[in-house]
Parts: structure tokens; sequence; C-alpha cells
């Protein structure tokens, strides 16, 4: 089972992410959760999103912990805090246009702790959709990273989710994420 933890803030689509993730997952045969974690934050507030896919059932219903993977939407959201409970041989995936050894300083984490995949997802979100939510292009990086899903479940998803103008630029960004994510 791989488990996943998605950091943002309210409005950014965390949630929609992780449910996506799920769904992709669902859709290739496999066991999934997608579920946020919030309270009355308003939009701007930090929030949390959880996936889990497996290939039998999931049997556990609760917050993740020591997630194997963690995303972060947000770049105002880079700091230590968001790798609490990272497996030593987790993954992160980071929207930031800072390079893997600025933004493990930033993080607090030792060499050899993590592996780190970085796309600018700010910057690919305002040109293709015209506003920064970069729900859908973290959601591909971390299909990328870890694989997961594949980039054509979540194609189908996402073609399934939102209206077909939306789901179109949606669809450009998920395939320029999956393509330029890049590992440390």
């Amino acid at each position: 089972m791989i488990e996943i933890r998605l950091h943002g803030r309210g409005g950014q689509g965390v949630w929609t992410a992780a449910n996506l993730l799920a769904l992709a997952a669902i859709r290739e045969g496999k066991y999934a959760q997608g579920f946020p974690f919030f309270g009355p934050e308003r939009l701007g507030a930090p929030v949390l999103a959880f996936a889990r896919i497996s290939d039998k059932p999931i049997r556990v219903h609760c917050m993740i912990y020591r997630p194997d993977v963690v995303g972060v939407l947000d770049p105002t959201l880079l700091s230590p805090s968001v790798v609490e409970g990272l497996k030593k041989d987790g993954i992160l995936v980071l929207n930031s246009d800072k390079e893997p050894s600025e933004l493990r300083e930033i993080l607090g984490l030792e060499e050899g702790m993590g592996t780190i995949w970085v796309l600018d997802a700010s910057r690919m979100a305002i040109e293709i959709l015209g506003r920064e939510i970069t729900n859908t292009a973290i959601m591909s990086a971390v299909a990328r990273a870890t694989g997961a899903v594949s980039l054509s479940s979540l194609e189908a998803v996402i073609k399934e989710r939102f209206p077909p103008n939306v789901a179109e630029k949606n669809l450009e960004l998920v395939r320029r994420a999956y393509e330029e994510v890049r590992r440390e």
C-alpha cells in the first residue's frame, strides 16, 4: 500500500487531487481511499488531504501519519512541518522554482532522507489555466514519481470530473507536469 499526504490551501483543490488519485487507482482495479482533513478553515487556510492506493483491500480508516509520499501544492507551505512522519525512503513532490538542494535545506532534510521531485506547478498553472490552481499538476507529478497510477487513468478521471472546457486545460496541465517534473 502507498500512503500519500497532500498539503495545500483551501481553494486549491487539495481534496480534489487526492480524490482523483483514488479514482484513477480504482479505474485500474486497485483499492483506494481519498479523503480530506480540515475544519472550519477559510479560503487560503492550510489544509490536508490523503490518498491510499493498494492492490489489496484497505482495512485502515484514519489519517496518514507515516506517509510514503508528501505532495505540496503551495510553495508558501514549504517548511519542516510538511515532512513530519515521512518515511526515510519517502518521496516528496514539491511545487517550487527552487533547486532540490535548497529545498532540502528549507525542509530540514538530511542528505539521504527522502527523494525530492520538483516542478514549478504555479507557473505552469498560470500559463495554462490562467490561475494558480496546482492540484492536477501535483497529482500528475505524484503519479509520475510513484508509478501508483498511470497518466491515462488520470486523464480519464479528469474527463469524467470536469466539464469539457475545464477538462481540456487540466489535461494539458497534467501532461506537461508529468513530463516536466524532475527528480533530484
